[in-house]
């Protein structure tokens, strides 16, 4: 008897495993392009930071700088929230494989149940491989987008204060 195992085959088993496993690799993937951007974005932003000029529309430019920031922070939050419960359901599918081949065999032997249950484990796996990286990312660029508008309200503010001052 030869062994037929594969790790591909524990993500393309059938049509739902193969769908289920496109749309989380596809989440993963689209989720570390917006992690990358971000990165790139904030070392920029590092290496550059904004200057505000006292004859801007102070409240414009801060809305139009933050911007960039929170661009695309909705996916990772949307990954990060959705992507667990389509492992999930991954996982439910890989059961429910377990238990026709059950039925189907009439046995209860490892060989019946082990493929339907690694293709569980498998989509579960996806599931937080997608989600976790997401998660992170989300809170992480989402509180820095956070912390540069306060900073740039506060600029905002510090220069408003002193053209009164010295009017």
């Amino acid at each position: 008897m030869t062994n037929t195992f594969s790790l591909a085959t524990l993500f393309t088993g059938d049509f739902m495993t193969l769908f289920i496993s496109l749309v989380l690799v596809l989440g993963s993937v689209i989720s570390w392009a917006i992690i990358i951007e971000k990165i790139r974005l904030w070392r920029f932003q590092k290496r550059n930071p904004v200057k505000i000029k006292n004859n801007d529309n102070l409240s414009v430019v801060a809305d139009k700088l933050i911007k960039p920031f929170d661009k695309n922070l909705w996916f990772l939050s949307m990954v990060s929230y959705v992507a667990p419960f389509i492992g999930l359901f991954g996982t439910i599918w890989g059961v429910m494989d377990s238990f026709a081949s059950i039925g189907v065999n009439q046995s209860v032997s490892i060989g019946v149940i082990a493929p339907g249950l690694a293709t569980a484990l498998g989509t579960t796996a996806l599931g937080l491989i997608a989600a976790v990286p997401a998660a992170i990312a989300y809170q992480y660029f989402s509180k820095k987008a956070d912390d540069l508008y306060d900073n740039l309200t506060e600029t905002c503010r510090e220069l408003k204060t002193s053209k009164f001052k010295h009017k």
